[in-house]
């Protein structure tokens, strides 16, 4: 069974870097695409950044790309998301979604498994 757990948040200065890892410790994690997304409270839920499988193929929103950067490693069940050059807006809390039912990596309701999230808060 998927089971997706979230690690690596926490607070940092504006400018400053986090590594956020999400661990399958089950399932058949190497097959499917997983993603980041954030949510801040009274908004909904945005997408951050994905990758397939295989690694083939990465996606990322607009307001990150170029500073996050996901990436897997499909030994250790594990996908990460590297962030730089953090803002305050980034400030949010981040789920890890894996296994996709709709062709489409950038729509929440397209996961099957969420993980539980973990808070990131940008601010000096």
């Amino acid at each position: 069974q998927v089971q997706l757990v979230e690690s690596g948040g926490g607070l940092v200065q504006p400018g400053g870097s986090l590594r956020l890892s999400c661990v399958d410790s089950g399932g058949t994690f190497r097959t499917y695409t997983v993603a980041w997304f954030r949510q801040i409270p009274g908004k909904e839920r945005e997408f951050v950044a994905s990758i397939t499988g295989s690694s083939s193929r990465t996606e990322y929103a607009d307001s990150v790309k170029g500073r996050f950067t996901i990436s897997r490693d499909n030994a250790k069940n594990t996908v990460s998301l590297q962030m730089n050059v953090l803002k305050p807006e980034d400030t949010a809390y981040y789920y890890c979604a894996g296994f996709l039912v709709v062709a489409d990596s950038r729509r929440q309701d397209a996961y099957k498994y969420w993980g539980r999230g973990t808070q990131v808060t940008v601010s000096s």
